[in-house]
C-alpha cells in the first residue's frame, strides 16, 4: 500500500475531526457511499510485465488502503497501518528491535504487552525496565545508548495512571535521536488525544477497542508521520502477514463513522458513574475526577476523560461478588464498545502477571475495572448500586 500523499492525492479542505471521521469520498467507478469491500487473494495483472498497484492482498488491498487513508486523516499521520489486532500492533513494533536493545516501559501496562515485552526479554536479549512513568524522571533516568524503545500508556490500565507524554518525548529526542517512542492510546482514541502532534515516533492502538467500537472484530492500527519508519513497518507485515483482511478493513470502516458519539456518550456516562461511587467513598481512578493525582497533567495533553475508570472495594471476596451480581454490565474483558463492561482486572485481563509482580507495582487485587458503554446512565447506576448492595460493600 502506498502512504497517503496529501499535496498530490487530495484537495480538499481539512474537516473538523468530528467531520473527517464520518466523511468519505467514493473511491470506486460506482461512487458507491459504502466502501466496497474487495473480498479477493490476488489480482490479475494486464501482462506479465505490466504489474498493478496490487497483486497480492497480504501485500495491500483497495479496502485497506481506503481504512489507513482515512484513518491517517483522523489521526493526523502522514501513513497508517492496519494489522489483525492490538498485540499485533504492539508485535510489529518489537520487530524493530535488536539484541541488546533497551526497552523503557511503564509498570502499568495491557497485560498482553506486558506478556510480550517478557517473552522477548527472556528470548531475543532485549533489556526491559518497567518504571513508574508518572514521574518523568523515572525514565529519564534509565535512557542510555542502547535505548531503543521508550514504550508510554497514558491513561494506562487499569490504574488509570497518567505521564507527561510531551516532556519524556522531548527528552528523550534531545539526548537520544535514534530511540523510538511509541505510545498506546487505545484508551483515549484519537478523539481524546493525538499523540503525534508532540513528536511521538508511532502510535498504535487496539482497534478492537473504541474505533470498531462493536467488539464485532479485531484489529489494531499504527500511525506515524516519518515515512521512512512507515516503510520499515509495512516491511514488517508484509513479512509476516499481518495486515488486516478486506472484511475487517470494512468492518472498522463501518464502526469508525460512530466513534465521535459513541465516544462523547460513553465518557458522559462514565462521569457520572464515577462520580456516584466516589461520593459513596470508594477510591475511584478516573482523570474526570479533579481527585485524580494527575488530573491538571491529563487535561494539558487530552481533550477527553475517555470511559474506562476503575476503583476498590477493600476485599477480593467482596469485588467477586460485586462482578458476579452486576446485570447490566456484561463480564468480559477489553473497552471501548457500545456496551458496558465489568471486571477484575487481577483475575482477568492481568491474571497473566506474576501476583509478585503484581504487589509490586501497586496492583491491588480487589480492583474493579468499568468499562462505561452508551446504555442509560440511570439504569447503569442503580445496577451497580444494586451489586454492591447485594456485596455489603454499599448501605442501601
Amino acid at each position: 500500500m502506498a502512504p497517503l500523499d496529501t499535496e498530490t492525492k487530495e484537495h480538499r479542505k481539512q474537516y473538523k475531526l468530528e467531520t473527517e471521521i464520518v466523511y468519505t469520498a467514493p473511491t470506486d467507478q460506482y461512487r458507491s457511499s459504502s466502501t466496497p469491500i474487495y473480498q479477493t487473494a490476488t489480482f490479475k495483472q494486464a501482462s506479465g510485465t505490466e504489474m498493478g498497484e496490487y497483486d497480492y492482498t497480504r501485500s495491500g488491498n483497495p479496502s485497506r488502503t481506503d481504512l489507513e487513508n482515512h484513518l491517517a486523516r483522523i489521526m493526523r499521520a502522514t501513513r497508517v497501518l492496519a494489522v489483525t489486532s492490538g498485540m499485533s500492533a504492539m508485535d510489529v513494533i518489537s520487530r524493530l528491535l535488536k539484541p541488546g536493545d533497551e526497552v523503557i516501559a511503564g509498570d502499568d501496562l495491557y497485560g498482553g504487552t506486558n506478556r510480550l515485552l517478557t517473552f522477548l526479554s527472556a528470548n531475543w536479549g532485549i533489556t526491559v525496565y518497567h518504571v513508574d512513568t508518572t514521574i518523568a524522571a523515572n525514565v529519564i533516568d534509565k535512557l542510555s545508548e542502547n535505548t531503543a524503545l521508550v514504550l508510554l500508556e497514558s491513561p494506562t490500565n487499569p490504574l488509570i495512571k497518567i505521564c507527561d507524554i510531551p516532556y519524556i518525548t522531548k527528552v528523550v529526542k534531545e539526548k537520544y535521536p535514534n530511540a523510538l517512542v511509541a505510545v498506546d492510546n487505545t484508551m483515549m482514541s484519537p478523539i481524546g488525544m493525538n499523540p503525534l502532534d508532540v513528536g511521538v515516533d508511532i502510535v498504535y492502538e487496539s482497534a478492537t477497542k473504541f474505533l470498531g467500537g462493536h467488539h464485532s472484530l479485531m484489529a489494531g492500527v499504527l500511525a506515524v508521520k516519518s515515512a521512512e519508519l512507515g516503510d520499515k513497518l509495512y516491511f514488517v507485515i508484509n513479512s509476516t502477514g499481518c495486515g488486516l483482511a478486506p472484511f475487517d478493513c470494512w468492518l472498522l470502516h463501518q464502526g469508525l463513522k460512530t466513534l465521535a458519539i459513541r465516544f462523547e456518550r460513553a465518557q458522559e456516562n462514565a462521569q457520572k458513574v464515577a462520580e456516584f461511587l466516589e461520593d459513596r467513598g470508594f477510591k475511584v481512578r478516573y482523570p474526570g475526577l479533579k481527585s485524580h493525582p494527575q488530573y491538571n497533567l491529563h487535561w494539558t495533553m487530552a481533550r477527553a476523560a475517555g470511559s474506562v475508570l476503575s476503583f476498590e472495594t477493600g476485599s477480593v471476596e467482596m469485588s467477586e461478588q460485586v462482578v458476579s451480581g452486576a446485570r447490566l454490565w456484561g463480564i468480559s474483558v477489553s473497552f471501548g464498545c457500545v456496551n458496558s463492561l465489568i471486571s477484575m482486572p487481577c483475575k482477568m485481563s492481568h491474571a497473566s502477571i506474576d501476583p509478585k509482580v503484581r504487589a509490586e507495582r501497586a496492583l491491588p487485587e480487589d480492583l474493579i475495572r468499568l468499562c462505561v458503554g452508551i446504555e442509560d446512565v440511570t439504569d447503569l447506576i442503580d445496577d451497580l448500586k444494586t451489586a454492591l448492595v447485594s456485596a455489603n460493600a454499599l448501605k442501601e
